[in-house]
């Protein structure tokens, strides 16, 4: 898949495409079956499909100061949409001028003059242009003045307790900040990653017995509720590549019981003993086996990590440690 970013760098032989827009932030179901759609009406009409993209998110920009936690890095969203299908990736620069664009200013400079667009495929509530002014029915309109077609996708929804639920962005999120991994990877289609390197902490949990992999996110990462979660350790190459993955017990937190108050995320990768430092890695969160606890003493403590280490296995189908 060929990547971009800002306008000038859209390749020159791109030719006439089928573009779908928006943030995609998780790559969720929803935005799986219109990326899906829109790599289908690409391949019916031998046109590349281009999906465009914003950095930062636009909320930070019109509302600084409540930029949205991430679900999908740039990298692992690049990944994701390759996997479906998508031929090119623009990443916009979201600026404040930018963000001044009238509807039709950015249907003519971004669709037509950049990426050429033959056709262009949104979700049914997509909006565009300053103030979120442009919808599907003024971008058809712009369509057909400027000589592109437009589709609206319906929402995808998702059943729950609580009846259905439009799967969306947002309410991964609030998944994710509950805790609530086996919802979060309903809406996904996969497990809540969040990626990151592996740096120096403590080396606490190896002087205990049970090494960790501290893992340093970026900035506005979905890092899900403090507690200890059954997942795995994912192994990338620098540029986002998944390369494998391994089982791993997970805690997030402040590690209460030594008076922690820095928020980290560590994973101890089961019957593994490497040294991880320095290397990019993801890790999945599949379910949360209990909250964060702040114990009595160390004994206590090796004694839970002992159990978090049992219950993992389980949780991920494993056969008991030989």
């Amino acid at each position: 898949m060929r990547r971009w970013r800002g306008q000038g760098d859209t390749p020159a032989d791109l030719g006439r495409t089928v573009v779908t827009v928006g943030m995609y932030d998780g790559v969720h179901r929803g935005h799986q079956q219109l990326i899906g759609t829109a790599v289908a009406r690409a391949r019916a009409l031998g046109r590349p499909c281009v999906l465009v993209t914003f950095d930062p998110h636009p909320t930070e920009v019109v509302r600084p100061g409540s930029h949205p936690a991430i679900l999908t890095s740039l990298d692992r969203k690049a990944e994701l949409v390759a996997g479906l299908g998508v031929d090119g990736m623009c990443v916009l620069p979201f600026t404040p001028e930018f963000s001044r664009l009238t509807p039709e200013e950015f249907a003519h400079g971004v669709l037509v003059e950049h990426l050429h667009a033959s056709m262009v495929v949104v979700g049914e509530n997509f909006t565009y242009g300053h103030k979120a002014a442009g919808t599907v029915t003024s971008l058809t309109q712009e369509g057909r003045r400027f000589g592109f077609a437009v589709e609206g996708v319906p929402l995808a929804g998702d059943a729950s307790a609580d009846g259905e639920v439009t799967i969306s962005s947002t309410y991964i999120r609030a998944c994710v900040a509950a805790g609530d991994m086996e919802s979060a990877a309903r809406a996904l289609g996969r497990p809540h990653r969040v990626d990151g390197v592996v740096v120096r902490g403590d080396r606490r949990g190896r002087e205990l017995g049970y090494p960790t992999a501290n893992v340093e996110t970026p900035p506005f990462t979905a890092i899900p509720a403090d507690g200890v979660y059954a997942g795995h350790l994912v192994a990338r190459d620098p540029s986002g590549a998944t390369l494998g993955s391994a089982p791993a017990a997970i805690s997030v937190g402040t590690n209460p019981t030594f008076q922690g108050s820095r928020r980290t995320v560590e994973a101890h990768v089961l019957d593994f003993a490497g040294d991880l430092y320095g290397e990019h890695v993801g890790v999945e969160f599949v379910s949360r086996l209990r909250p964060m606890t702040a114990f009595t003493g160390v004994d206590e403590l090796v004694t839970a990590m002992a159990d978090d280490v049992t219950r993992t296995r389980t949780v991920l189908g494993l056969p008991p440690a030989g």
